[in-house]
């Protein structure tokens, strides 16, 4: 579950026994992850939203890295 904490002005994932708080962008990437978009409606949303930013490699890598962790499916 994704929150944010207004008390820090970050965001967290919530899970089981576990909180991850987020830097940066995370929590704007994670807030996309809705099951219905793909990576690439992902990166091709956050590209109009962050002009000049590297989300085409960059995204893809923290969605694998986060599922790798079995924070998202």
């Amino acid at each position: 579950m994704l929150r944010h904490d207004r008390v820090r002005g970050t965001d967290l994932l919530l899970m089981p026994e576990r909180v991850v708080v987020l830097r940066g962008s995370a929590g704007a990437v994670l807030r996309l992850c809705d099951g219905r978009r793909e990576v690439a409606a992902i990166v091709a949303e956050l590209a109009e939203r962050f002009p000049g930013a590297s989300v085409a490699t960059e995204v893809p890598e923290f969605l694998g890295r986060m599922r790798e962790e079995g924070w998202i499916r």
